[in-house]
C-alpha cells in the first residue's frame, strides 16, 4: 500500500523510473556530515541526526514517496526551528536549493509540508504541520472508502455466494470496519495530546 500516493484527489502518484536521474544527481556526494542547522541543535550529535534523516527517507521511499520529498520531510521533521528555508534545507542535504524545490512542491502538494513567507522577505519558509499523522491518516480514510465501494462492486459482479464473491464481501467488511473505527481512534488521540499538553 502506498503510503501517501493513493485516496485523494491531487495527491502526486510517485514516478521513481523519471525521477530517478535527478534525485540520485541531488544526493550529497560528501561523507554524510552535515552542519549545524542554525536551529538551535543544544549540542546534538549532527552526524546521528543525518543518518536518521537517511534512515527515514529510506523507509519512506520505500513506502512510495519520491527520494528528495523523503529526505526533504525528514529534514524538516528533525529541524528543531522548526521551519527552514530551501536554502537551510539544501545545506543539511548535501544539495542545492534548485534540488530541493521539486521535493518541497510534492510535499505541499500531498498536504504534507507547508510554506510560509517571511516578512519583509519573498524568501519561503516550509514546515511540517503538528498535525501531519493526523492528516495522512484521514488521507488513508478516504483512500478506504474507494477501495470499499470498488471491492463491493466485484463482489456483485463475481457473484457474492461464490468463493471469489465472498473473499471480496469478506474485504469490503474488513474496509468498513476500519473505517468505522479511525474517527473513534483519531477523537481518542486529539483527547490524549490534550490532556498530556496540560500536564505541568
Amino acid at each position: 500500500m502506498n503510503l501517501i500516493n493513493e485516496g485523494s484527489a491531487g495527491l502526486v502518484p510517485p514516478n521513481r523510473s523519471s525521477a530517478g536521474a535527478s534525485q540520485r544527481a541531488a544526493e550529497p556526494t560528501g561523507n554524510g556530515a552535515r552542519p549545524d542547522d542554525g536551529a538551535g541543535s543544544g549540542g546534538r550529535d549532527e552526524a546521528a541526526v543525518s543518518q536518521f534523516i537517511e534512515r527515514f527517507a529510506g523507509v519512506l521511499f520505500d513506502s512510495g514517496v519520491p527520494r528528495m520529498p523523503a529526505r526533504v520531510f525528514a529534514a524538516l521533521l528533525t529541524a528543531d526551528a522548526g521551519q527552514l528555508t530551501a536554502a537551510e534545507i539544501g545545506e543539511i542535504l548535501g544539495v542545492s536549493p534548485a534540488a530541493v524545490s521539486g521535493g518541497v512542491r510534492y510535499m505541499i502538494q500531498v498536504g504534507l509540508v507547508t510554506g510560509t513567507g517571511e516578512p519583509g522577505s519573498r524568501r519561503l519558509s516550509y514546515q511540517v504541520p503538528h498535525d501531519v499523522w493526523h492528516r495522512l491518516l484521514r488521507m488513508r480514510d478516504a483512500l478506504l472508502a474507494r477501495w470499499t465501494e470498488t471491492l463491493r462492486d466485484g463482489a456483485s459482479v463475481v457473484g457474492a455466494e461464490t468463493p471469489a464473491g465472498e473473499r471480496l464481501s469478506e474485504s469490503v467488511e474488513y474496509f468498513e470496519f476500519m473505517s468505522a473505527e479511525l474517527p473513534a481512534m483519531l477523537e481518542r488521540w486529539d483527547e490524549h495530546r490534550a490532556a498530556r499538553r496540560k500536564q505541568p
